[in-house]
């Protein structure tokens, strides 16, 4: 059975929150924290604060789509609002 995340970061230097999706979370995270991919490269380090697991890919990307919305993020702010109140 494979799934397909949805995750949250957030950078340790800027507090910059990033949204994405992938098949292989642990990969991708090493990747994001490497610095080798360009939209999150200048915001390294990261932390993993959120993740979905779905198991069909359309949904995950759907709900990665969501997240990026401005109601996806006051949804986001509202379900990890005990971790942003810190």
């Amino acid at each position: 059975m494979n799934f397909y995340y949805v995750y949250v970061l957030q950078s340790l230097k800027t507090d910059w929150i990033y949204v994405g999706s992938s098949a292989d979370l642990k990969q991708r995270f090493k990747s994001h924290n490497d610095g080798e991919n360009l939209s999150t490269k200048g915001y390294a380090p990261f932390k993993l604060i959120f993740y979905e697991a779905y198991l069909n890919k359309k949904d995950a990307l759907r709900r990665e789509e969501y997240f990026k919305t401005t109601k996806g993020k006051t949804t986001l702010r509202t379900m990890l609002e005990e971790y942003f109140q810190k």
